[in-house]
């Protein structure tokens, strides 16, 4: 069994810097991953509403019979959601489906700036916060003046911003305005949904020369980058392998090449404009 390294978030919590993801994955599939997941070494799980698969997350964790204190579990605020009363009745609903007493990280979907209720919804989670009904509280999706609002209006710092970020889409920027302000980086799509990046010249040469697959070599690259980063997939031999990352490094000489690559820009929303499910 493999134990992944903690990073410590700006509120004092600690996060498994790897998690499984199970976007796309119906409710029996995250079942599945997230029990070979558990019994290959991850303890932290990354799931959302809108995914549908809560539940089977939840039943995972359960009979795992492992320590609560030991698992990690994320979900996220939903669209139609937003909203200060609104927000407070879909964590209530989110916690029925995962069978939890508390849960350890809560995150703001998509800021949906057209609808403009992020901010209410932000309040009711310091809120959950404050009761101790959620440990640690954080956004998805957000740029820059999404942040600076929720911060400047409450003067509750998020713990984290998850948004897409692979190797070919690194969002620079967005990831240095938020270590300036302690707000940890985790990645969605960290592999760039298994498309053209998977077969980059760069990264196959790194994995050969150093007896690694392109999907180990990238996960090694999010981690280098100091990233929390959340691999999907549902066959327990990848599930396993996408963990087994901390053998290895990629020296300064590949994190060069890595920074080359071509950027080719979003595969997922724009979150300036995306509202579906608003």
């Amino acid at each position: 069994m493999t134990h992944t390294p903690l990073i410590t978030l700006n509120d004092g919590i600690q996060i498994p810097q790897i998690g499984l993801g199970v976007w796309q994955l119906d409710d029996k599939q995250a079942y599945a991953s997230s029990k070979a997941a558990l019994l290959a070494g991850y303890r932290h799980i990354d799931t959302a509403v809108i995914y549908g698969n809560e539940t089977g997350v939840g039943r995972a964790v359960a009979e795992s019979e492992l320590p609560r204190d030991e698992i990690f579990i994320t979900t996220k605020l939903w669209n139609a959601d937003h909203g200060f009363d609104q927000t407070l009745r879909a964590f209530d609903e989110s916690l029925k489906r995962l069978g939890l007493q508390t849960l350890d990280l809560f995150l703001i979907h998509w800021p949906l700036p057209k609808k403009d209720a992020y901010l209410d919804s932000w309040k009711a989670m310091v809120r959950l916060r404050n009761e101790g009904r959620v440990r640690s509280i954080g956004v998805s999706n957000f740029h820059q003046q999404h942040l600076q609002r929720v911060i400047g209006e409450t003067g509750v710092t998020p713990s984290v911003n998850q948004i897409e970020i692979h190797p070919d889409f690194v969002q620079s920027p967005l990831v240095e305005f938020s270590r300036q302000l302690g707000i940890a980086t985790e990645s969605w799509s960290p592999l760039g949904q298994g498309g053209e990046l998977l077969h980059e010249p760069t990264l196959a040469r790194i994995a050969a020369r150093l007896g690694k697959s392109v999907v180990q070599v990238i996960l090694r690259w999010h981690l280098q980058n100091g990233h929390i980063v959340i691999p999907r997939s549902t066959n327990a031999e990848r599930i396993a392998q996408n963990i087994d990352v901390f053998d290895f490094v990629l020296d300064a000489e590949d994190l060069k090449q890595i920074t080359h690559i071509a950027q080719t820009g979003r595969l997922g929303p724009d979150p300036d404009t995306f509202d579906l499910g608003a």
